[in-house]
């Protein structure tokens, strides 16, 4: 399991470094990283989720019990990071990278192991658990965006349409809604969309590199400690409670654990750059996370594993 792990991280790792290489070699002009960003956010990004999620093959797969534990688990250590941010005393563009770093996960990384660890129906339990948790944690993450992104209470309405035209969860909405209808992409569609999406993973992590300032890094401790407590324990146990709960074992709580026990994705940092976020603070979360995840997402995975006998 460790080395499966490992080999999903490591690339991620190095396309980070080398987009801080990048940005500081000033190899590219420094207006190419907010159009990068942008056509992550608004095209490449929601390729990736269409084509996944319309694609994912689900057969012999508990699909709702899997689901329930997902969105339950998330949306738990959800109210617990909005009830704690008294405590956290971070201003609010800093509070929503925290959230996101609380919350959100790394798909790529989550497909790769699964697919290592149990093969075809690793890739069938991953895309029943990118159906369950994209959609949820992009909503429950623009709401926060529309509450502490901004200095004033947002008005129902924009937060509303917020939601509704936001790019992640139109994407995620469109791919569910074509695996629920039966419906296959066209030959020359599908093709094109799966390029777009493989395209969105190195670009947005160059990005992340780029937007890396160690020279406010003494600034991040806090807030990257606090996103990795959540993350990497807070989050795991609550989804080995919610399994227990539901009565999901075997693969498919193993896959769950995994998933939510995942280092934040570039997604993240992107959706932080479009709505008004703490950018910077959100790539040292990313970055740190996915090296923090070499070390704790095995320990993670296994202990608790081992104590709940959930695999």
């Amino acid at each position: 399991m460790t080395l499966t792990i490992l080999a999903a991280l490591v690339p991620i790792a190095l396309l980070i470094a080398l987009g801080a290489a990048l940005r500081r070699g000033a190899f590219l002009a420094p207006a190419f990283w907010p159009q990068a960003e942008r056509l992550a956010y608004y095209v490449l990004l929601p390729s990736l989720l269409v084509h996944g999620l319309a694609t994912a093959r689900l057969d012999g797969v508990p699909v709702l019990e899997l689901a329930a534990v997902l969105v339950l688990s998330t949306a738990c250590v959800a109210l617990v990071l909005v009830a704690a941010r008294p405590l956290l005393r971070l201003d609010g563009a800093a509070f929503t990278s925290v959230f996101q770093g609380g919350i959100r996960f790394n798909n790529y990384v989550g497909v790769s192991a699964a697919a290592g660890l149990y093969g075809a129906q690793g890739v069938a339990l991953a895309a029943v658990a990118n159906a369950a948790i994209v959609p949820t944690v992009n909503v429950l993450c623009v709401l926060i965006f529309a509450r502490y992104g901004t200095a004033e209470r947002a008005r129902p309405g924009p937060i509303l349409r917020q939601i509704a035209l936001n790019p992640l969860v139109l994407g995620s909405l469109g791919g569910i809604v074509l695996q629920t209808a039966h419906v296959t992409l066209p030959p020359g569609i599908e093709p094109a969309l799966r390029a777009l999406g493989q395209a969105s993973l190195p670009l947005g992590l160059l990005c992340v590199g780029a937007a890396l300032d160690f020279g406010t890094a003494r600034a991040w401790i806090w807030p990257v400690a606090a996103a990795s407590l959540f993350k990497f324990g807070l989050m795991p146990v609550a989804t080995v409670l919610a399994c227990l709960a539901l009565g999901l074992n075997g693969p498919a709580a193993v896959t769950a654990l995994l998933f939510q026990t995942l280092p934040t994705a570039s997604s993240a940092y992107i959706m932080a750059r479009q709505l008004g976020g703490d950018a910077p603070l959100m790539a040292g979360i990313t970055a740190t996370q996915t090296v923090m995840a070499a070390a704790l997402l095995p320990l993670v995975m296994i202990s608790l594993g081992a104590l709940t006998g959930l695999g």
